[in-house]
């Protein structure tokens, strides 16, 4: 999925992972590592046969190191940021602006994770603490590595259902939507999902660009005076609507009104709207920020709090 990384380094279609996640995923690899350690110590010992305790000491260190630092410095590096407890827990380390990490990056957080996070009775400590007072759960070493671990592929604005604005509803069925694929589809469900998080800076740069983008492959092009934030809600409703259309013939013939979440009732044949079915309410609109300064269309709701330039 596509991301668009702002200025405060938000990835605004992916959340940080927290540290129940990371916990878990922490556990699985020190698992892993801890049995390697073993079987490479065994291995290395019976052949080397050690009788000098301090070549003894020494192959134990050069073991510990090899393994607590290499393992995860290897699995990040070539498999872009994965371990395999990340794996287990679909997390993946990026950088700071969303970027995959480099073996510098993997290098700095394995050091300090085996030099500094994890040596003696610590067992992580360090990290735990790091991570409850870190607004995106960064341990130490992402910290000096300026890298993020994040949970892959999961939208941190699931539940938000976007609309069309009353005075659209003529001109999205107009829409031709060919062009609009899904990673820029994605981008924008994640920016209306995250934009009430980003500064007005932000919001006005990403928001632009956003628009201009989707305008370039989506005609015809609005009415005018439509707001950047209606535009492409109107825009993202009317694909979604389109999508639930082309599926509607196996969604009806496998299920039952009501039975996939977002579905609309008029899909079903009218037969199979009893009473029961269409007494609960709809659920509620998403309601998208909109700008303050300037005259909206008419019919458009009022505008929030925070007002932005692009909306106009």
């Amino acid at each position: 999925m596509s991301q668009v990384v702002t200025g405060e380094a938000v990835a605004i279609d992916l959340r940080p992972a927290q540290l129940g996640s990371r916990m878990i995923a922490g556990l699985v690899d020190l698992f892993i590592q801890l049995v390697v350690l073993y079987g490479v110590l065994v291995a290395t010992v019976v052949t080397v046969n050690p009788e000098d305790e301090a070549l003894a000491i020494a192959i134990f260190l050069v073991v510990y190191v090899a393994t607590m630092l290499g393992y995860p410095v290897i699995f990040e590096t070539f498999l872009r940021g994965r371990t395999c407890g990340k794996m287990l827990m679909k997390l993946r380390v990026v950088r700071d602006d969303g970027g995959p990490v480099r073996f510098r990056h993997a290098f700095v957080r394995g050091l300090i994770g085996a030099v500094v996070e994890r040596p003696g009775g610590l067992f992580g400590l360090p990290a735990v603490v790091a991570m409850l007072f870190s607004r995106r759960s960064k341990r130490l070493g992402d910290l000096f590595a300026g890298t993020v671990v994040i949970h892959e592929g999961v939208p941190s604005m699931a539940g938000v259902v976007p609309a069309v604005p009353a005075p659209l509803a003529g001109w999205v069925a107009r829409l031709d939507l060919t062009g609009l694929d899904d990673d820029l589809t994605g981008t924008v469900r994640g920016f209306l999902g995250r934009m009430h998080e980003l500064s007005p800076e932000a919001q006005e740069r990403i928001g632009a660009d956003l628009v201009a983008q989707v305008r370039a492959v989506v005609t015809p092009p609005p009415p005018s005076g439509t707001p950047g934030w209606a535009y492409l809600s109107a825009v993202l409703a009317e694909r979604t609507r389109r999508s639930y259309r082309r599926l509607r013939a196996v969604s009806r013939a496998r299920y039952g009104p009501g039975e996939i979440p977002g579905v609309p009732l008029h899909y079903y044949p009218g037969h199979l709207l009893t009473p029961e079915v269409l007494a609960p309410p709809p659920p509620p609109a998403y309601v998208g920020p909109q700008p303050t300064g300037g005259q909206p269309m008419p019919g458009m709701p009022g505008p929030p709090p925070v007002g932005i330039g692009f909306y106009r």
